[in-house]
């Protein structure tokens, strides 16, 4: 088990989320970066998408009752158990007493922690996940808080080395500049914009501002007005959406986002890139970049190509551990 010692804010305990019950008009909820999520999960031998703590902003600090195998995935922030240093994707094991310290993030907006088996808490609903507006799922249904103890599904039952084990992951920026790209295909409303605007869209760089959360991100940049004039009915919306409200600066729909809204769509940003928005802060700067289909199902290949090398790294690795005992 993990005892919170201290903790910001809007920290949570999320897993993918709830897919299944839009028409409810309920939404998702999940990992605002699946990717880290699935990395912890994995370096650890969870199922992929195994409850695990959303950390959003930093310091933090965590006590373990007992001897436990834990992974971190996500922002770099200087993690340390007790006085070592640790890498920013890392799993090993913890000794009771010990503890888990995160800094300051230096590269990325969330750090997800990870205990073996995923954290304990009741599935609702077909998933573990926090559900924030509506109160229920995660830990109590609320944010974490000083005090609160996780505990893991499963009992510690592998060892690792003494230095634990590490991971190379996936970039938050391309090499060629600090600017972060996101790939996306031209919504239902794209060609009821401006030729002007299409234009910026696809050009120019947006800001996220600090009027930004886990429903969805706003942005500050170049203004979309549409050719057309009046409102829409409400239509079904999902993450990854990017409407455009009267005053013309976007909104991204992320992972608490509703399920319904009347805003023009002007584009949806790949399932593939919602990673890249999980790990931003307000202030970050973004640049979308137009792909199809046929490029959006090449990005999915290429990230479960990503995981498949790692599991298989994995299992190489957990064999010469079985081979060691």
């Amino acid at each position: 088990m993990i005892e919170i010692l201290s903790i910001p804010p809007l920290a949570t305990v999320q897993d993918l989320g709830r897919d299944h019950h839009w028409f409810q008009g309920l939404g998702r909820a999940g990992a605002m970066d699946p990717v880290a999520l699935k990395l912890a999960n994995l370096m650890l031998g969870n199922e992929p998408g195994a409850a695990a703590l959303e950390i959003p902003l930093s310091p933090a600090s965590f006590r373990f009752g007992q001897d436990q195998a834990f992974a971190l995935a996500g922002a770099a922030c200087g993690a340390r158990l007790d006085d070592v240093l640790l890498p920013k994707t890392w799993a090993g094991m913890a000794r009771a007493g010990q503890e888990l310290h995160l800094g300051p993030f230096r590269n990325g907006g969330r750090v997800y922690l990870a205990l073996s088996g995923g954290i304990d808490v009741p599935e609702i609903l077909g998933s573990r996940s926090t559900q924030l507006r509506e109160g229920f799922g995660g830990f109590k249904g609320r944010i974490l808080r000083t005090g609160d103890v996780l505990k893991p599904e499963l009992a510690t039952s592998e060892d690792f080395p003494a230095n634990g084990v590490s991971l190379a992951v996936p970039e938050l920026t391309r090499p060629h500049g600090e600017t972060i790209e996101l790939r996306a295909l031209p919504a239902a409303e794209h060609e009821s914009f401006t030729e002007a605007a299409r234009s910026s869209f696809w050009s120019e760089t947006y800001r996220i501002t600090p009027q930004s959360n886990r429903q969805g991100y706003r942005l500050q940049g170049p203004d979309l007005r549409r050719d057309q004039a009046g409102e829409l009915r409400s239509h079904g919306i999902i993450p990854g959406i990017v409407q455009v409200p009267g005053g013309g600066q976007p909104i991204i729909q992320l992972a608490d986002s509703a399920t319904m809204g009347g805003y023009p769509k002007i584009a949806a940003v790949i399932s593939a890139d919602l990673w890249r928005l999980g790990q931003t802060v307000p202030g970050d700067r973004l640049r979308f970049v137009r792909t199809d289909l046929d490029g959006a199902r090449a990005a999915e290949r290429e990230l479960q190509g990503l995981f498949d090398k790692l599991t298989n790294d994995r299992k190489a690795w957990h064999g010469l551990q079985q081979g060691w005992r």
